[in-house]
């Protein structure tokens, strides 16, 4: 099982850069998106469909172009759960899961908290989604939750780890991804990757990607119960459709 992560930064933007030719050469048998910046009904579906997936599920945001997720799959899922029932999350369309025979499979797209108002919001909403995964792993102990976490966890995840003041590299955002993975999920490209310094996005600014001055924003978080079906996990930073590149991790059914 295949299954690549990828905020897009726009999926019409994405199309129009190159996009469904590169989902045609990767080849992932699951594809989350984040930040899809778009309603259904904008779409053209049939591109994707013609890509090889048929079952595509949209969970967009109620304010036009802004956040939204999908998840784009090969074969059909036995339930697809938009949100996660908490109002102040699903309302930015921030969470779409699919669940299959074996493991479950999750599009999260955590908020950034660029100002004080929506770091609070970040926060809240991150304690929100823990206690939503404490219940879900009840039920659904196979869990495979990726997507744009907005959070860097260690020093090696960032290229001037002095930036502590900065969203996305607080201490109290990054207690939280450690406490979360600590709860029972493994990083998987950090698994597979102990030592590599490698990124997931850069800022336009300052030709930032070229200078190779990222962050590691994007995680496939695998529970535990799945750790021996890890078999790879890797950053496609050769992919250009985004400020983001994907991340992909295969998994043993």
């Amino acid at each position: 099982m295949k299954i690549i992560s990828y905020n897009v930064n726009g999926i019409r933007a994405a199309v129009n850069k190159g996009f469904i030719d590169w989902l045609k050469v990767a080849n992932p048998d699951v594809i989350c998106l984040q930040e899809i910046k778009a309603l259904k009904e904008q779409l053209d579906l049939s591109i994707f469909e013609e890509a090889g997936y048929k079952y595509h599920y949209w969970f967009s945001a109620q304010k036009k172009g802004y956040s939204g997720v999908a998840v784009l799959c090969k074969e059909e899922p036995n339930h697809i759960e938009y949100g996660t029932g908490i109002e102040s999350m699903d309302f930015e369309g921030r969470n779409l899961r699919v669940d299959f025979n074996n493991y479950s499979i999750m599009s999260l797209y955590l908020p950034s908290g660029t100002n004080i108002a929506r770091l609070e919001h970040k926060l809240e909403y991150m304690a929100m989604f823990q206690d939503y995964v404490n219940e879900l792993k009840k039920t659904i102990p196979n869990l495979i939750i990726c997507g744009d976490y907005n959070i860097c966890h260690e020093a090696i995840d960032i290229h001037n780890p002095k930036m502590k003041n900065v969203s996305g590299f607080l201490p109290v955002e990054r207690e939280w991804i450690g406490a979360f993975i600590d709860s029972g999920f493994i990083d998987s490209f950090r698994h597979i990757n102990p030592e590599t310094q490698q990124y997931s996005w850069w800022s336009y600014r300052a030709n930032a990607r070229a200078n190779n001055k990222g962050w590691r924003l994007d995680y496939a978080m695998v529970s535990e119960p799945l750790q021996e079906n890890i078999k790879r996990a890797v950053i496609l930073s050769d992919a250009v459709h985004s400020d983001h590149c994907p991340i992909l991790v295969e998994i043993d059914k």
